[in-house]
């Protein structure tokens, strides 16, 4: 059955990042719709984001596009050029390779909510523009190091 019941999909919320920058993620969550749809060539998800919430650490990958489109409240996009209000209608392009470290920021006093789309690829790292991290996805392996290459965390 191709439609997918939203109120059916668990909000899943946490990260799989390293402390402490999991706990910084304590106001997201995201519902994996793709998933819910059997999707393995992209993902597709909403995120949730709570006042004062933030989606991700600043980030941009080698290998994955990402695109993004507000659909509830307003969020603010943090990237390397500055701060840009986004409202419902509203989106954003994160091409693979171009190293412009991103994420979105809920300043308002509603929850906003935002549709993300983007590629999957069997290898992908991605790199964190304000924290001395790194991630690797290969092989079924996520792991997490300093960009020096120090392990900090790996899930499997």
């Amino acid at each position: 059955m191709p439609k997918i019941d939203i109120d059916r999909v668990a909000l899943d919320k946490g990260s799989s990042y390293p402390e402490p920058y999991a706990a910084m993620m304590a106001g997201r969550g995201y519902l994996p719709l793709g998933d819910a749809g059997g999707l393995t060539q992209f993902g597709a998800n909403i995120t949730v984001l709570d006042p004062g919430g933030t989606s991700s650490m600043r980030h941009w990958h080698e290998q994955q596009d990402e695109f993004v489109l507000v659909t509830e409240g307003e969020v603010v996009l943090v990237e390397d050029q500055g701060e840009t209000v986004m409202r419902p209608g509203d989106c954003a392009a994160f091409p693979a390779g171009v190293a412009n470290g991103h994420h979105f920021v809920n300043r308002s006093d509603i929850e906003a909510r935002f549709l993300v789309i983007g590629t999957r690829t069997d290898h992908e790292i991605g790199h964190y523009s304000d924290v001395d991290m790194r991630v690797e996805d290969k092989d079924g392996v996520t792991r997490f190091t300093t960009r020096d290459g120090t392990l900090l965390k790996e899930i499997k």
